[in-house]
């Protein structure tokens, strides 16, 4: 069931003017080229993500602001293309210019304390677009800043670390590696502790292409739902919420991971939810770092691109008239689908079909990427661990795991959804109604702990 919105939180942020952080050093200038991965369309989209911090007494004396700023100037020696800018090349492809203008950056403290977003600390984040201010002209593709950031110095002493960075660069794990680096930065190292590889074409086409695997992740629909007066609603999953679905599937698959569950219960509520024709297909795409999957192993520098989607479907009526195990058992098909094989009939399929192929925004496709692993609540600046570190919020149609605390301190996994406002309460009330043996049978957990944004 869900908690009603809370009172929406005010509060003043004292902004510097924006400025280019460059490199502290002098770096290449030179044009690098992406991987058929990365310059894919469904890739071209900055990506927002927050950490909160805690104050740190034996930092007192030293502004926060300051310390980042010199350590990502440090860092940017190493990691000089994102210093760049992206150009078009030869057949409408990305390019990196290598040219050392910088990154953006932006100072600022606020009248309000970190206590004061409450407990636990969870998307959609209020007034974030004070957090992180979308500097005019810094959202397009070509031209712009690959990275912004603002470091909000709060009045507690704690701090707020939002960017926002081109998902065309790098994904979640290059980014927390790029993240860390900063870190270290800020902590006095010297080096990087891992060694950066670029080597992008470890991830492109072969010649000649050839596609072996059918990927329905590309499959063009056309929307069938309008996509308005949509809300955004965070979802805890402790050990209580995983329990009762794992004892209800069938023997043979209650071994599958928590990830394969909570996904599956997610998807089929959701279908619910948005109210399909019952012979449309849907789709759940499960974004999968695949980085395991190379042999021999990728560099354990690289910071491109390693993602594919492993895509199980199925109609609505499928998927909503069976129990959850059938969704169970498609996702693990789709996951088994997921080889180095499967990686390289991806990048094929974009060398042939190229600008053309694109994740198709439609309400009957999902997508979910699990960060619980990334670590981003592990970068330290020297104020130690975050609070909360992870997306600020669901982009479009994908949700993310991230790692978090109840109230109760229970360990556990918040998906952050996004739908329109009926279908949200219908979401709401199929999960509460998969998960209410919880509370008739007197267990204390919530199942569902939900922050709405209208």
């Amino acid at each position: 069931m869900a908690t009603p919105s809370s009172i929406p939180l005010a509060f003043t942020v004292r902004r510097c003017k924006p400025e280019l952080v460059a490199p502290a050093k002098p770096t290449p200038h030179e044009q690098k080229l992406l991987s058929d991965i990365d310059d894919q369309k469904s890739l071209q989209v900055q990506f927002p993500a927050v950490q909160f911090y805690r104050y740190e007494p034996s930092m007192e004396g030293k502004y926060i602001a300051k310390v980042i700023k010199e350590a990502l100037a440090q860092t940017l020696v190493f990691y000089y293309p994102f210093a760049g800018r992206l150009k078009e090349g030869a057949n409408g492809n990305l390019i990196v210019d290598c040219n050392g203008e910088g990154v953006m950056f932006i100072k600022a403290d606020a009248d309000v304390t970190l206590e004061q977003f409450g407990e636990p600390l969870q998307p959609p984040f209020p007034c974030f677009e004070e957090l992180l201010f979308d500097v005019p002209g810094s959202q397009a593709m070509l031209n712009c800043p690959l990275l912004l950031i603002q470091v909000t110095q709060l009045k507690c002493g704690g701090f707020i670390f939002a960017l926002r960075f081109n998902h065309v660069m790098c994904d979640a794990f290059g980014f927390q590696q790029f993240m860390s680096t900063i870190g270290e930065m800020a902590r006095v190292a010297v080096t990087p502790s891992i060694s950066l590889v670029w080597e992008r074409h470890l991830l492109n086409a072969r010649d000649p292409p050839r596609v072996t695997f059918t990927h329905h992740e590309y499959d063009q629909v056309e929307a069938t739902v309008i996509m308005d007066n949509m809300v955004e609603c965070s979802f805890f999953f402790g050990p209580v919420e995983v329990s009762l679905p794992r004892s209800l599937l069938p023997l043979h698959l209650r071994h599958c991971t928590k990830f394969e569950l909570i996904i599956a219960c997610l998807w089929r509520c959701r279908t619910i939810a948005i109210n399909l024709d019952p012979y449309e297909k849907v789709r759940m795409l499960c974004i999968a770092n695949v980085r395991s999957k190379f042999n021999p192993p990728l560099p354990s520098g690289y910071y491109g691109n390693v993602l594919v989607s492993a895509t199980a479907i199925t109609t609505v009526k499928n998927l909503c008239h069976n129990p959850v195990g059938y969704a169970v058992e498609l996702i693990k098909k789709a996951k088994a689908n997921v080889t180095e094989e499967y990686i390289k009939s991806t990048a094929d399929l974009f060398a042939i079909r190229g600008k053309s192929l694109y994740v198709p925004a439609a309400i009957g496709s999902y997508g979910i990427s699990d960060l619980t692993h990334m670590g981003f609540e592990n970068v330290d600046y020297g104020w130690g661990k975050a609070v909360f570190a992870g997306p600020a919020n669901a982009i479009g149609l994908v949700s993310f795991f991230i790692p978090t605390k109840n109230k109760e301190g229970q360990v556990g996994t918040l998906v952050p959804i996004c739908l329109p406002a009926l279908a949200m309460e219908r979401f709401s009330n199929e999960l509460d109604n998969m998960l209410k043996h919880h509370h008739i049978e007197g267990k204390k957990s919530k199942s569902i702990l939900i922050s709405s944004a209208m």
